[in-house]
């Protein structure tokens, strides 16, 4: 028997799986929506409530900050998006990769599958985010809001597939946001939903995901399955 990996390659769907971060991977939505509020008390500006908060996570710091918090004077966000990392920085090691996320990323380096990130935190944000979840190296390529422009425009996927001789019909998108699918959408590309995450099942699924995954075992059994 041919020892050629090359049929095992075209066997998969997808060469590129893109992951977004925040309520994807990394457990931090609670503390998302924790740190916006408390940034808004510290400018004694009355907070968002939950659902306000947790809608704006996966865009780029300073849109999901005018997202959240509409109205405010254009010179107060930056003070604002000072508070916001005041807060995350000092409270992030509380938090942690989802369960089950280590073996899921294994599983997929092991089929050979390309794996980046397109996340709307910072390239601070996310090299810390790397850091303390141990997956530095792990990923062949990944993006922030502050590199290129915030989802769900479709530049952050797009720099993603070029870089790594991707083209959108080989790539996957998974994220736990309607701005992740749409960037999936504005992309060309496929995409998968979580719903652990920041937003809820109906609305994600109102984007036409190929799956909405309830837990990180369920989407690695449709990964191994279906990608």
């Amino acid at each position: 028997m041919s020892s050629d990996p090359s049929p095992a390659w075209r066997q998969r769907r997808f060469d590129l799986i893109v992951f977004d971060w925040d309520g994807t991977l990394f457990d931090s939505t609670a503390l998302i929506v924790r740190c916006i509020q408390a940034a808004c008390r510290d400018l004694g500006i009355a907070p968002p409530s939950d659902e306000t908060a947790a809608y704006v996570i996966g865009l780029g710091l300073h849109d999901a900050l005018q997202h959240a918090v509409p109205g405010l004077p254009v010179q107060r966000y930056p003070e604002l998006g000072q508070r916001y990392r005041h807060h995350y920085f000092r409270a992030q090691h509380e938090v942690t990769l989802f369960a089950g996320v280590p073996a899921l990323l294994q599983a997929l380096r092991e089929r050979q599958h390309l794996l980046a990130v397109a996340t709307g935190k910072s390239r601070l944000g996310l090299n810390e985010a790397l850091r303390h979840a141990d997956l530095q190296g792990l990923f062949d390529a990944t993006r922030t809001a502050d590199e290129t422009l915030s989802k769900p425009h479709p530049q952050m996927l797009m720099e993603l597939m070029a870089e790594l001789g991707c083209d959108a019909q080989r790539t996957l998108m998974i994220g736990d946001t309607t701005h992740d699918l749409q960037l999936a959408a504005n992309a060309g590309t496929a995409s998968v939903a979580v719903a652990y995450g920041a937003h809820e099942p109906a609305r994600l699924a109102g984007h036409e995901p190929l799956h909405v995954a309830h837990s990180v075992d369920e989407l690695q059994r449709w990964l191994l399955a279906h990608a």
